[in-house]
């Protein structure tokens, strides 16, 4: 740590630059072709290079100045002409798809703060934290990040305090904000890793337009003593006015985090052989979807479109009309389709619930759907090595950052211990749940008549309506009663 708060004093500024650029573990994402297989307009299926469109001869060709758009070639000393037929293409959404689902199945429960307070400064802390969570929205900057992961391999976010009266169970005159750096958004990181594998800087490139539309380059540095900021100027770095800032938390406030590869490196190959077996089979639809009429013999007369009770007139012996019928059924495409889309999902671990591959299974128990989502759920797990560290920085940071708003909760933010932990998404089988604990309690009833009212949820006023069932009850009671019997 001493040798890079050394490197920040030299006077060669893009020395310094240089090597903070050398730190990383790991090579910078090709933004190229992340984005061209994320975007399903710039696969290569719309490159007319790879897949060209085709040409064709003109049958009966008109002079050359009525086909302006057509290509002039000459044959055995006669004009011939042809043109362009554009290609089906078909590309498939299948990237974004991978990544929505493992953001979702990740994320799509709240991560659960696992803490044990020993005292009341340690309460008023965890309260603070969860109170900094809920403000930041850290449930949307949780699904945020692990996109920008999934799909461009990593992301980063900076926590800082701006000058602004807040109540996180204590005044405040600070409160906390946070920002998500992200190569898709042209930020390029550079965290800076020791020789034991701890970051020790972290840094920033990106780029900002004024008022003019000039393009200002920026490169910034957080270190656990100092935030460092230059400008580029004619090729040369120059130290922005007003930096370098102390670090008040005395740790770098930035969680970064990244995986080697994007969530679909395994089955790029497939996803392009799918896009082109598609589009050849689109191709071959055009030509071949609709009737042909195979005709033996002279045709005296035609049928006009779409007259009733039409006639075909045909002459001469073993005269013949028939339609040409395609007698092999295209059944290798279609099991290559489904055992493409097959293996995408699988390795993947990406589970399939469109609407066609859920329609049939009808009302299945709690265990079925933890079988049925049980991949999808080991890939949580192996999720974990990069958010369980992610998230334990963050509430660090956090908690440091307390610290400092009130210091005399200084010792409690240092002790208390909060585990985050996340819970893969899960469809509940409420009936299962409650049976499974009425089995526990032998028989009896698990929650209260009013509590059940209040969890249903059909009503405003929850004790009104519990009331007037209780008024139900009792006039029905005493009807019972009262009546005669025979």
């Amino acid at each position: 740590m001493d040798d890079i708060n050394k490197l920040l004093e030299d006077s060669d500024i893009n020395a310094i630059i240089e090597e903070l650029k050398s730190g990383r573990n790991a090579p910078q994402p090709d933004m190229n072709t992340i984005l061209s297989q994320l975007e399903p307009s710039k696969h290569d299926i719309f490159d007319k290079i790879k897949r060209p469109d085709k040409i064709v001869k003109v049958d009966n060709p008109e002079p050359a100045k009525n086909h302006q758009s057509l290509e002039t070639g000459y044959t055995g000393g006669e004009k011939e002409q042809t043109k362009l037929i554009p290609v089906a293409r078909i590309a498939l959404a299948i990237q974004k798809l991978i990544v929505k689902r493992a953001v979702a199945f990740t994320f799509g429960n709240p991560v659960t703060l696992n803490a044990e307070p020993e005292n009341e400064d340690e309460k008023t802390v965890l309260n603070a934290v969860k109170k900094v969570l809920f403000s930041t929205k850290s449930r949307t900057i949780n699904r945020k990040v692990a996109r920008e992961i999934f799909s461009t391999t990593e992301a980063a976010e900076l926590w800082y305090p701006v000058k602004k009266p807040t109540n996180y169970g204590f005044s405040s005159n600070f409160k906390l904000r946070v920002a998500v750096f992200s190569p898709k958004k042209g930020d390029k990181l550079y965290p800076y890793f020791d020789e034991a594998g701890d970051m020790i800087a972290f840094s920033r490139e990106f780029v900002i337009k004024d008022k003019k539309e000039k393009e200002c380059t920026y490169f910034e540095t957080y270190t656990d003593a100092a935030h460092l900021m230059w400008e580029q100027d004619n090729a040369q770095w120059q130290l922005v006015k007003g930096y370098p800032k102390t670090n008040v938390i005395n740790k770098i406030p930035i969680v970064y985090g990244r995986q080697d590869f994007v969530e679909w490196e395994d089955v790029q190959g497939l996803i392009d052989r799918l896009e082109t077996l598609l589009s050849n089979f689109a191709d071959t639809n055009d030509y071949h979807a609709s009737p042909k009429i195979v005709v033996k013999g002279d045709v005296l007369g035609f049928a006009k479109k779409g007259e009733s009770g039409a006639i075909l007139q045909l002459e001469g012996e073993n005269a013949d009309a028939k339609y040409l019928s395609w007698q092999h059924a295209p059944e290798s495409v279609k099991l290559e389709i489904e055992t493409l889309l097959r293996m995408i999902y699988t390795v993947t671990q990406t589970p399939d619930i469109s609407f066609d591959s859920v329609k049939g299974i009808g009302a299945i128990s709690g265990i079925a759907l933890k079988l049925l989502f049980l991949d999808a759920h080991l890939k949580v797990q192996d999720k974990m090595d990069i958010f369980d560290d992610y998230l334990q920085r963050r509430l660090s940071i956090i908690q440091a950052y307390l610290a400092q708003f009130k210091t005399g909760l200084k010792e409690a933010c240092e002790s208390l211990t909060i585990e985050p932990e996340i819970v893969p998404y899960m469809i509940d089988d409420e009936k299962a749940k409650v049976d499974l604990l009425m089995a526990a309690n032998g028989g009896k009833p698990v929650a209260s008549q009013k509590t059940t009212v209040q969890q249903l949820g059909w009503v405003d006023d929850t004790d009104a309506e519990y009331k007037q069932i209780l008024d139900e009850e009792n006039a029905s009671a005493y009807v019972d009663i009262s009546e005669p019997t025979i």
